[in-house]
């Protein structure tokens, strides 16, 4: 197999993170708040074999596609969202966090049909001991449907790039997909897609989709065990989606790139140490986002994802990178 590396031009890099602040780029997907409980733990209960958390504090956090969303503010690139939340009390403090970075609401669609999907971890020792999940995720309704493609027509013209993120909790589903993909065509918006393997129907023509391992396995029905299945499975699901690009992440092995006619694109990790993957995906589309919306081709903006993922990982929770902290591992 004819998989390579090649050199980046960094300085090509931190020119186009220079221009992050000129993006401008939609996110559709499923709202998540993320709540996270840290705490200590000295001793098992005398009720049952589990420990007891003694908590220390308590923090609320964008989550899901949200996550994606914190991201291009960690950046410096403008954003907007467009999603479910309830008319739930989760649902007001979720605005509360938007508002705190300053990014639009307008296409934030409340709904008293389902509830704000929130995510408890708790954490102790640095570890994640337990998760709870509130949600529901049944088919969307002709009103709340409605009410994102109203959005849609009437906003989706003045972005650089859509970033569809997909935590299979309904909200990307075919009727919002094909009335996406119409718009796109029409404007001419690259889409990057962060996949659920359930329905890859759904990303028919998509720019570059961004499935880990084992979603490609999934989607792709290659078993990933060499060089050659993933060129293999990569080479499948790019044919099978048509798409320009298929960029596998692949956790410790780092990425691998498909794009267009070219070879198959190696991308080695550049994380440290890795306390916590949690939402290193957001970082990593978020990023290839930016990177393609500001001129970088697809191999500048997925080593520059690759960077990105390699900061997040070492931070424990649902975190995100700065501008200034992408800018000092480039150097």
């Amino acid at each position: 197999m004819n998989q390579h590396l090649v050199s980046i031009d960094h300085a090509k890099l931190r020119a186009g993170l220079q221009q992050f602040n000129k993006a401008n780029i939609l996110v559709i997907g499923d709202i998540i708040v993320d709540h996270f409980i840290y705490g200590s733990v000295t001793r098992i209960s005398p009720e049952a074999p589990v420990p007891v958390v003694n908590v220390q504090k308590e923090s609320l956090l964008l989550g899901g596609s949200a996550n994606v969303l914190h991201n291009l503010y960690g950046l410096g690139a403008r954003g907007t969202i467009c999603g479910i939340i309830g008319t739930d009390f989760m649902g007001e403090q979720f605005l509360t966090l938007l508002e705190e970075i300053d990014f639009p609401t307008n296409g934030v669609v409340r709904t008293s049909d389902r509830p704000t999907t929130k995510k408890t971890r708790v954490i102790a020792q640095n570890q994640q001991i337990v998760r709870f999940d509130r949600e529901q995720s049944t088919p969307l309704t002709a009103e709340i449907l409605q009410s994102m493609y109203d959005f849609l027509d009437n906003h989706l013209g003045k972005f650089q790039a859509v970033v569809v993120s997909d935590y299979n909790k309904g909200v990307i589903c075919a009727p919002l997909m094909n009335h996406l993909r119409i718009l796109l065509k029409k404007h001419n918006i690259p889409m990057i897609v962060d996949p659920k393997p359930g329905h890859p129907e759904f990303f028919k023509g998509a720019t570059i989709i961004t499935p880990n391992n084992l979603e490609t396995k999934l989607m792709s029905g290659v078993d990933i065990t060499d060089a050659d299945s993933l060129l293999a499975a990569a080479t499948k699901l790019k044919k099978e989606i048509d798409s320009e690009a298929v960029l596998i992440t692949r956790g410790e092995e780092g990425m691998a790139l498909l794009s267009g006619d070219e070879p198959l694109f190696s991308i080695p990790t550049v994380a440290r140490e890795v306390y916590d993957v949690t939402g290193a995906g957001d970082t990593v589309i978020a990023t290839l986002a930016m990177g393609l919306a500001v001129g970088l081709s697809h191999k500048e903006a997925a080593t520059l994802a690759n960077y990105a993922a390699g900061i997040v990982v070492g931070k424990v929770g649902t975190a995100t990178t700065s501008k200034e902290e992408l800018l000092e591992v480039l150097q």
